[in-house]
C-alpha cells in the first residue's frame, strides 16, 4: 500500500507524536474508525486510529491502557488521544499474528467467556468518564421515544422493510433492559471472534477497544454471549452456547447472577442481532441475523421473561 494514499496530516502527526515519519503502510481498514498500520523510520511499527470525535475515545484508550499495563493481551496505547480537526486520533503498538478461533459450540463459548471475564476483572475499579453514547449496535439505552436509536443513515431508509418479528423482538428485549435497575460498568461491546486472535486455545490479542460501552454487567455479558462466534457477517450463537458462555462467566468471576441479571443478559443477547437484522433489511443484504433471530427469539425472550 502506497504512502501517498495516507491523509495529508498523518505523516506530520507521526513525526510529532511518535517521533518518526511513516516509511511503509502495512494495513488499512475503515469502519467507524480508520485504522492505519505503519512502519516508521528507524524500524518501529505503530497502528494509528482516527475516528470522528464523539467524546468516547479518551475513556476507551484509558481502559485499553489499564488492561495492557496489567498484562492483558491487547495492543498497548502509545500516546493519549490527540484531536486533529474533527477527529480523535491515537496510536497503539502493532500486535500482529494469531488466528481467529472459529466455532460456536458450548466448548468454544467457554473459551471466549474466560477472555471476557478477564476483561471485566481487569476493568474493575477503573474510574473514567462513561464513553457515551454507547456503540450503535448496543444502544438500547438511548433516550428517544422511538424503538431504535436515532441514526440518520438508517432512519432515512424505508422502515417498512424491517420484518415485524424483528421489531417485536427488539421492543420486548428493550422493555426488559430499560426496566432493570442495575449499576453500569465499563466493558467491551464488540466482542466478536473477528476481533480476537489466538495461538491454539490461548488468546493472543483482543482488538477494537474503540467499542467499549457503559451498561450493566449482565447486559454486556449477555451481548457478548450472543455475538462471540462472529467471524464475518454478524451471526447469533446457538442458545446452548450462549448459556454455556453465561455459566462459565459467572463461575470465572466467582459470583452467581441474580434472577434479574440473568433476564437482562438474555434480553441483551437479542439486541445486537435485532440491530443487525434491521441493517440487513434496510440494505438488502443476506438475512443471516434475520434468520437466526427468527429461529431463536422466543427461546431467548422466554429466558429473559420478556
Amino acid at each position: 500500500m502506497a504512502l501517498d494514499e495516507l491523509p495529508d496530516w498523518l505523516p506530520r502527526w507521526c513525526l510529532e507524536h511518535l517521533g518518526a515519519a511513516p516509511v511503509a503502510q502495512l494495513l488499512r481498514t475503515q469502519r467507524i474508525s480508520t485504522v492505519f498500520g505503519l512502519r516508521l523510520a528507524g524500524g518501529g511499527e505503530a497502528v494509528v486510529k482516527a475516528r470522528p470525535d464523539d467524546g468516547r475515545a479518551d475513556s476507551c484508550v484509558a481502559a485499553q491502557a489499564r488492561l495492557a499495563e496489567r498484562g492483558f493481551p491487547c495492543p498497548r496505547p502509545l500516546i493519549p488521544v490527540v484531536r486533529v480537526g474533527a477527529l480523535a486520533v491515537h496510536a497503539e503498538e502493532h500486535r500482529p499474528g494469531g488466528d481467529m478461533l472459529h466455532g460456536d459450540s458450548p466448548e468454544s463459548a467457554e473459551l471466549y467467556a474466560e477472555v471476557f471475564a478477564r476483561i471485566m476483572t481487569g476493568l474493575d475499579g477503573l474510574s473514567v468518564p462513561p464513553p457515551l453514547p454507547n456503540p450503535r449496535w448496543v444502544r438500547w439505552d438511548h433516550e428517544g421515544r422511538e424503538l431504535w436509536p436515532t441514526l440518520a443513515f438508517l432512519d432515512a431508509e424505508d422502515q417498512s422493510a424491517v420484518p415485524a418479528h424483528v421489531v417485536d423482538t427488539a421492543a420486548r428485549a428493550r422493555e426488559k433492559l430499560r426496566s432493570a435497575d442495575l449499576p453500569c460498568v465499563l466493558g467491551h461491546a464488540d466482542f466478536e471472534a473477528q476481533n480476537l486472535r489466538w495461538h491454539g486455545a490461548r488468546v493472543w490479542a483482543v482488538h477494537d477497544w474503540d467499542s467499549l460501552a457503559w451498561q450493566p454487567e449482565a447486559a454486556l455479558v449477555g451481548a457478548a454471549a450472543g455475538t462471540f462466534a462472529t467471524t464475518g457477517p454478524p451471526v447469533l450463537a446457538p442458545v446452548e452456547s450462549s448459556e454455556a458462555f453465561l455459566t462459565a462467566y459467572q463461575d470465572l468471576r466467582g459470583r452467581e447472577f441474580t434472577a434479574e441479571e440473568l433476564e437482562v443478559a438474555w434480553a441483551a443477547s437479542l439486541w445486537p442481532a435485532a440491530h443487525n437484522a434491521r441493517w440487513e433489511a434496510l440494505h438488502g443484504t443476506a438475512p443471516l441475523s434475520t434468520g437466526t433471530l427468527r429461529a431463536q427469539a422466543e427461546r431467548r425472550l422466554q429466558r429473559a421473561n420478556a
